[in-house]
Formats: structure tokens, sequence, C-alpha cells
């Protein structure tokens, strides 16, 4: 199989647009991206005076644009689709937002580590399914482990897919690449400088390439 493609992750906090735009460009020019998530920082919000400008810059260079948990948001940024953060309602949470986005945008969702939720997602037509870890999970190598199985577990049998979220490191992102992952993510948080966005980026890249290279 191919190596999987990057699905990058911008944290956004406050309302410093240009140095957002200047970690984002950072990044999109480091690596081939196939698609870009922009969600808010722990405990903030996203403003589309912000995310509008963002979504653009994503779209000009022909990168998907993709906005988290907000549906009417995502309409008015005219991004390219919505991610639905995990939630113990998804598919509740999936028909609500068809209702408002209707079939023109791209509608992803992360399924936890939910099989019964994975199924019903993709039954319920989404783009991509995504398996992470969340945040309140403490035993981080047992959940990992268990990710690995689900990517490798959906990839074999389904068709829509599969999206790696929260993965930590190039070692993490080598073994979704193995476990064969369409996508593996690749998050910046608010606090980096262009810099070592654009270094993370070069790492993930090299790291899900080379776990694909033959022996």
């Amino acid at each position: 199989m191919a190596a999987p493609e990057l699905y990058l992750i911008l944290e956004i906090s406050g309302s410093d647009l240009e140095a957002h735009a200047a970690r984002l460009s950072a990044a999109i020019g480091a690596a081939p991206i196939a698609s870009v998530l922009l969600r808010p920082a722990s405990g903030d919000t996203l403003d589309a005076r912000i995310l509008k400008p963002l979504v653009e810059a994503v779209q000009t260079r022909g990168i998907a644009g993709l906005v988290a948990d907000d549906a009417d948001l995502t309409r008015v940024v005219r991004a390219d689709g919505l991610h639905l953060s995990w939630n113990k309602d998804q598919p509740g949470r999936m028909a609500a937002a068809r209702e408002v986005l209707g079939g023109r945008f791209m509608l992803g969702a992360d399924a936890g580590r939910s099989r019964d939720d994975a199924m019903t997602l993709g039954e319920m037509g989404a783009d991509y399914i995504a398996f992470g870890i969340p945040r309140h999970v403490e035993d981080r190598d047992t959940a990992f482990a268990r990710q690995c199985e689900l990517v490798s577990w959906w990839a074999e049998i389904f068709v829509p897919p599969c999206v790696a979220l929260d993965v930590p490191d190039t070692h993490s992102a080598r073994a979704l690449a193995h476990a064969n992952a369409d996508f593996v993510a690749v998050t910046l948080g608010s606090g980096m400088v262009p810099d070592e966005a654009a270094a993370m980026v070069k790492s993930f890249s090299s790291a899900i390439a080379d776990a694909k290279m033959p022996a």
C-alpha cells in the first residue's frame, strides 16, 4: 500500500492572524499535506474573522480546509468540510451536521475506540473515519496499541479512508503508517513558531514515507 498522507491540525488560540498564518505557511511549505483541520486550542473558540483567511490560504494551495465541530461556522467561512471530534453521541452529531451542511461539504468523525460507532458513521456516509485517543485517557500505551489495531481493522475491511489522530511523535506516526492508516495527523500547537512547525511536519513526512519503503 502507498504511504499515508499528512493530515495537518492547526490549533488556534487568540486573534493574532499574522502569527497563525505564518505557522500555517511554514507547515504547508515543508511537505505535501492533504488537508488542514483548524481547531481551537483547549479553552478557546474559533472566530470566523480569523478562520476565513486561513481557510482561503489553505484552499489556494489546493489543500482541503476543515473546521472542527461547528457546522454553521464551516458554512460561514466556506471551508471544504467539518470534522467532529470524539463525543459519546457521534451518530447523533453526524446526523445534525448533515442537516446543516447537506451533501456539499466533507464530513468526517473521530470514532474514538468504538468499532460500532465507526461502522455506524461509515453507514451514515462519513467521508472518513478517524481513530484518536481522547485527552482524558491515562494509559496512553494501551490506548495506542488499540488505536493501531483499529486502524488496521478498518483499513482491511472498509472503503472510507481512515485518519489516525492524536499522534504524539514520529515513532507513533511510523507505527500507524505500518497499520495502513490513509492519513496520519500532525498537530501544531498554538504556541509553535514557524520553524518548529516546519521541522515537525518534515519529520512526520519522513517517518511515514520510511515506514512504507521496501525492506
